[in-house]
């Protein structure tokens, strides 16, 4: 059974991190545009906060989280929007008090619950590893939207390891959700992480195949950034078509960044 206890610490690493870079922004800060349309500092930071308690409530009280389930399903397309809206009216210091608050009572809460527990999610169940690394992949993916607003560049670290997990994990989800069947076989997943280490997923002998910066991998994933601005490749027509789908995130698939260049 998957220890739960490193990915929690790693996700508090993270969060950490990015706490750094907004502890003592100006209220013009919290207001800098982000790579995501319409969205501030101040929506990124409340985003988190917001899935920090959604998760919280997945953990504590799953009955009730069911009707957070229900209000994204008649809303798919707004309920993101709509709970990072509604947190960045707030001023900084209280979006940033809320989401303090928030994710150390997860954590909390993630290292409380007995082994095997699954919990509702808006995707999948979710053990408390899998939640603990959903978590640490949006506190990166929009910690990286913060940092560019700052003009700020973050060094990649082992902890992409979670989030590359999580994305090749989520392969049959991204097939899914797009309403096309998931191929039948494995693929094999070889990347190279930020301390040169290859991080490698399937079978070795599998004929469709995905290399790459592990980097490169998720920013992929997480809709960081555009295919066709990455170092990642394809081997095989189905390992080619997932590249052109993959998210490591529950949810609609969205619309994803632009290439580099291409009019916003």
């Amino acid at each position: 059974m998957f220890d739960p206890t490193p990915v929690i610490d790693d996700l508090r690493e993270e969060s950490e991190e990015l706490d750094l870079l907004v502890a003592e922004l100006s209220p013009e800060q919290w207001a800098l545009a982000t790579p995501a349309p319409r969205w501030t500092i101040a929506h990124q930071i409340a985003h988190l906060a917001w899935t920090d308690r959604a998760a919280l409530l997945a953990v504590t009280d799953p009955g009730a989280f069911t009707h957070e389930v229900e209000k994204a399903l008649a809303a798919p397309d707004r309920f993101v929007d709509e709970g990072a809206e509604e947190g960045a009216t707030k001023p900084g210091a209280e979006i940033l008090a809320g989401w303090r608050d928030g994710r150390k009572a997860l954590a909390a809460a993630l290292c409380a619950a007995p082994a095997g527990t699954r919990f509702p999610w808006y995707g999948p169940p979710m053990s408390a590893a899998s939640m603990a690394t959903a978590r640490l992949m949006e506190t990166w993916a929009h910690g990286l939207d913060v940092a560019d607003a700052l003009g700020v560049v973050r060094t990649p670290t082992d902890r992409l390891r979670h989030v590359a997990r999580i994305g090749v994990r989520a392969r049959d989800y991204a097939f899914g959700v797009r309403g096309l069947t998931p191929p039948t076989e494995e693929f094999r997943v070889e990347i190279v992480g930020p301390s040169g280490d290859v991080w490698a997923y399937g079978p070795e002998d599998a004929p469709q195949r995905v290399t790459g910066p592990a980097f490169d991998f998720c920013l992929l994933v997480t809709h960081r950034a555009h295919r066709t601005d990455l170092a990642v490749t394809a081997h095989g027509p189905d390992a080619d078509r997932w590249l052109d789908i993959a998210q490591a995130f529950a949810g609609p698939p969205g619309a994803g960044r632009p290439p580099k260049g291409a009019a916003r």
